[in-house]
This record gives structure tokens, C-alpha cells and sequence, in this order.
């Protein structure tokens, strides 16, 4: 890559255009990002639908309210470089919940459908569990250092570009990486710092907290499958490997402060399951001083060819 990696990849996949909807009340297009794999990122398709929901919610003035969670299939492979036209219906608008269903679509077929859920907030009881000890972002390595001098497996120079500095954020393993080879204990679990490359950049439509939320939801994907990849030693770059993500579940626990998200967060992450050429991927995001954020579940296909 030329250049200082930068935030910019996430902002790209995140600026909608309003259409004329076909079926539904409300259309966006955005246009899929680049990637080393043969069809689009699947955090590119969450983030897109995310804050095309976002952006029939108000999250501040009369009938405010935050989305607090998103459930998503993945139905066809998006092809990269293209657009996808993300399609919203006003489900329910109450006094506390509002409800969306997004559907994408790309040449003329369906290939992704989510539900969001907004709320309004009460007050009540909370409890948020513990992130694990792990050591200092700043003492690891990233992946650029990484992979500076490393080669093998498929792993292609734009592969190997894409990894280190193409994804829009930072992203630093314990107990390592699993890149060429799985680094560490053959463990199911591990966790991972992550931060994006420069400060975020406003997102047309969207509001600051909104982008935020949609920053998580974009950057979660990359690799919750990697815990299940982890314990069964089946690293990136495995030549028979193919992986794609089935389906998503989001929850946000709580709308990150002005500036949190351009921090490092802490992405604590364990399999729950694998078999069948499957695998299921639980994570956590923390801030940095351990508030919970929001928490991930993901069933992915992890076929061997």
C-alpha cells in the first residue's frame, strides 16, 4: 500500500446515497469496498445496513432513540466494487422501541437481511462482566510489523497489503495472530485491541454517536470466526481453507463517549462451537478502562476443500 494506512476504507462503506425504494419505505445504495477475498466483506454489508437504519432514528430531539441491537442473515455473496441497494421498512415506531428491517439487494437479488432495534432508555439495574487481563496494545506487535518480513500459504502481496493496513483499523492479537500460522496456545479463545488508523471521520447522515456504532459493526467481522480458526489450527492463509459469515447478532450495550471508539478498544472473543463445517464466534468489545460496549455472536462456514 502507498501511504499511511487511514480510517478512510470504513467512512467509504458507510456514505449512502438515498434512493427511490422498489419495495420498501426508505432505500440506500453504498457501494461494496475493496478486499483480497473473491466477493465483499461481510462487516462491509452490517455497517451499510446499520446506518441505513440509523438514519430513519433520530438519536436526539423528539422520539430519540439508539440502536441497541441487529440481527442479520447473510443470503448470497455481495460482489466488490458494486453497489448494493439497502432497502428499510418502518416496522414500529413506539414511545420506547423502534423496529427496522433492512434488506439489500444486489443485481436484483436479495443478498443480505437484518433487524434493528432501537430504544429510547430507562433507567434500572446494570451489570456488565469483566474484561480479561491481557497486555498493553502499545507492547504488541501490529499486523503490519508482523508481516513485514513474512510469506506462505495464500497469501498474496495484496493480501498481504490488505492485512497490514487496508482494513481501517489496527489490529494487535493475544497471544498472536493467525495470519500464516496460529500463533499461541490452540486455545478457543483470544482477544484483540483494536483502533482505527487515524481519527474517524464524520459520515454524511449520520451523527457522531451513530457513526461510532456503526464503526463497531464494521470492524466486529474481521475476526470473530478467529477464536474457532484458533482451536482447530486453521490459519488465514491455509491454501484448502474458505470461510464466509452465515449469520450476525449485535448487541450495544451502551452509546460510546465523544472520542472512545478512536481509542483502543478490546475485542475479547471465544468459540462456543464447531462442526459441520461451521463455526460460532462470541465477542465483547471493552473501552479501555472496562466498560462493555457491546457483544457479537456469529455462526460462519469453515470449510475445508
Amino acid at each position: 500500500m502507498s501511504g499511511s494506512p487511514t480510517s478512510a476504507v470504513f467512512t467509504a462503506a458507510v456514505t449512502l446515497d438515498e434512493r427511490r425504494p422498489e419495495h420498501l419505505d426508505v432505500a440506500y445504495a453504498a457501494t461494496t469496498q475493496p478486499c483480497p477475498w473473491p466477493k465483499a466483506y461481510g462487516g462491509d454489508l452490517v455497517a451499510a445496513a446499520a446506518a441505513a437504519a440509523m438514519r430513519t432514528v433520530p438519536d436526539a430531539g423528539d422520539g430519540a432513540k439508539s440502536m441497541h441491537s441487529m440481527h442479520s442473515y447473510f443470503m448470497r455473496p455481495a460482489d466488490i466494487g458494486a453497489e448494493v441497494v439497502y432497502e428499510v421498512e418502518v416496522l414500529r415506531d413506539g414511545r420506547g422501541y423502534s423496529t427496522r428491517q433492512v434488506r439489500g439487494y444486489q443485481n436484483g437479488k436479495p443478498v443480505y437481511v437484518a433487524l434493528a432495534s432501537f430504544a429510547a432508555g430507562e433507567s434500572g439495574g446494570s451489570y456488565a462482566v469483566e474484561p480479561p487481563a491481557v497486555p498493553d496494545p502499545e507492547t504488541l506487535p501490529s499486523a503490519a510489523e508482523y508481516l513485514a518480513d513474512r510469506s506462505g500459504g495464500s497469501m498474496t502481496e495484496v493480501s498481504k497489503a490488505y492485512w497490514m493496513g487496508g482494513r481501517s483499523f489496527d489490529m494487535r492479537h493475544v497471544p498472536g495472530p493467525v495470519y500464516l500460522t496460529v500463533e499461541g496456545e490452540r486455545a478457543p479463545h483470544q482477544a484483540i485491541w483494536v483502533r482505527p488508523f487515524d481519527a474517524l471521520r464524520e459520515v454524511p447522515g449520520l451523527s457522531r454517536a451513530q457513526r461510532d456504532l456503526a464503526a463497531l459493526a464494521y470492524v466486529c467481522d474481521y475476526t470473530i470466526l478467529e477464536p474457532v480458526l484458533r482451536v482447530l489450527d486453521l490459519p488465514w492463509a491455509r491454501e484448502d481453507l474458505v470461510t464466509a459469515s452465515l449469520d450476525h447478532a449485535m448487541w450495544f450495550h451502551e452509546v460510546p463517549a465523544e472520542g472512545v471508539v478512536d481509542d483502543w478498544l478490546l475485542y475479547a472473543q471465544d468459540a462456543g462451537h464447531a462442526g459441520s463445517g461451521r463455526g460460532l464466534g462470541q465477542g465483547r468489545f471493552f473501552t479501555r478502562d472496562g466498560r462493555q460496549l457491546a457483544t457479537v455472536v456469529q455462526e460462519g462456514m469453515t470449510r475445508l476443500v
